[in-house]
């Protein structure tokens, strides 16, 4: 069978992308820790998740990027709490993306995970991106994917292509999506927080509720609020 890296967070837009190759492609799953708050909880997701869905799972410590950061995902900085009628401010979302980004993060991953993908000769890799996030986060955006697939026709000896089927999916068309590929969505996490149940409050929880809520598909996560 065909192999793919997925780039694997436990949240769900990864597991959702990720589901929708199951059946063509052997699974070849990574976690990165970073040193941030939900790495125990995002962690556990995966391993559910893989465990479901048999796939393989591998986690990639990077320190250094801990160890760089500013962001409230992996220092003592507080994460900003939204309301519901945040979501679609743009410029408070755009505040709460400024709070939360890490330097670099996905384009560190994809380029780890094209090593990976080079390795056992893996002919796509997966990721979660979406048109939701793009906005107000470059490196999940269209133009993002595309200048990355360049860069690795350009840089690699192999013909891999980094495949991101919900790049032009909002977070309610990814439920959809996830509910008609039978992804494995009610193990998936969100939380920037790292509590045991999702916070509910924190943007990516908030996001991911009203996901559910609006296409009208039964959420089987549990929120503190």
């Amino acid at each position: 069978m065909k192999k793919a890296i997925s780039v694997l967070s436990g949240g769900l837009d990864c597991t959702v992308a990720t589901s929708t190759f199951a059946k063509d492609y052997e699974i070849h799953a990574i976690t990165f820790n970073y040193g941030q708050k939900s790495f125990k909880r995002e962690l556990k997701a995966s391993r559910e998740i893989c465990d479901k869905m048999n796939w393989t799972h591998e986690v990639i410590d990077l320190p250094w990027l801990s160890k760089i950061s500013t962001s409230s995902l992996n220092t003592s900085e507080e994460i900003p709490e939204v309301s519901s009628n945040d979501l679609d401010d743009i410029e408070k979302s755009m505040k709460t993306a400024s709070s939360v980004w890490v330097p670099a993060r996905n384009t560190v991953f994809t380029s780890i995970a094209l090593s990976y993908a080079e390795s056992i000769g893996a002919e796509i890799i997966i990721v979660g991106w979406d048109a939701e996030e793009a906005a107000t986060f470059p490196d999940n955006s269209k133009e993002f994917l595309e200048n990355f697939n360049k860069l690795i026709e350009a840089g690699s000896p192999d013909n891999i292509k980094i495949e991101a089927p919900a790049i032009d999916l909002n977070k309610e068309e990814i439920v959809k999506l996830g509910a008609d590929v039978g992804a494995p969505m009610e193990l998936s996490y969100s939380c920037y927080k790292g509590t045991e149940k999702h916070c509910g409050v924190c943007e990516s929880c908030m996001r991911r509720k009203r996901a559910f809520e609006k296409a009208k598909i039964k959420d089987l996560s549990e929120y503190e609020i």
